[in-house]
């Protein structure tokens, strides 16, 4: 088996759970929940603590379209790894903003605002 999957039993939050984070277009994107969790409002939606129907069903709706939410997937990923334990290579910040679109650079500016990232 993979480290990407894990079975656990245990109770409590499980680190390696997958979550679905679907944009308002429809489109979905499944995350690890310790990526999501670097966002603190998607980390409260999915906290076992709450009733939050986001808790129970592992699914955030985000009400923006695919495209900004692809990307702030793609930067909580980004954060994870390079924020996470162990030495990594230098990173050029310019390979991450580089691959932003200006047509969505507002939305996503917003988006990343409300998601608190």
């Amino acid at each position: 088996m993979s480290n990407d999957v894990q079975m656990n039993d245990s109770g409590g939050e499980k680190q390696d759970d997958w979550v679905k984070i679907t944009s308002s277009d429809g489109y979905s994107f499944l995350v690890k929940r310790s990526v999501a969790a670097i966002s603190g409002t998607l980390k409260n939606m999915l906290s076992e603590d709450s009733s939050f129907r986001e808790a129970i069903a592992n699914t955030c709706p985000i009400s923006e379209r695919a495209a900004v939410v692809e990307k702030v997937c793609e930067y909580m990923s980004f954060k994870a790894y390079y924020d996470g334990p162990g030495s990594k290579e230098g990173v050029d910040v310019n390979e991450f903003t580089e691959r932003i679109p200006p047509e969505v650079a507002l939305e996503l500016l917003l988006a990343a605002d409300y998601l608190e990232v």
